[in-house]
């Protein structure tokens, strides 16, 4: 199950359910897709088909839905 806990602009933001347990978020488009670490810091982990560009917008994109995203993992995986 990959439950979508955001969308802005052309972006799906989602978890991976039973995958790692380091606190993450995964993207895709059109265009590609991508995993960013939340912790300990917000970094990138893997993408394909991204620009730089676009890497550094969705990069921006986490950076500001942080809260959110902390929040969505600890309640999806606390179930």
């Amino acid at each position: 199950m990959s439950p979508t806990i955001h969308r802005q602009k052309a972006y799906r933001f989602y978890f991976n359910s039973n995958e790692e347990v380091r606190m993450h978020v995964h993207v895709s488009s059109e265009q590609g897709k991508a995993k960013f670490w939340l912790e300990p810091i917000i970094a990138l982990s893997d993408y394909q088909g991204y620009r730089a560009h676009e890497l550094n917008e969705i990069e921006q994109l986490v950076k500001e839905n942080e809260e959110k995203f902390i929040n969505e993992w600890r309640r999806h995986f606390s179930k």
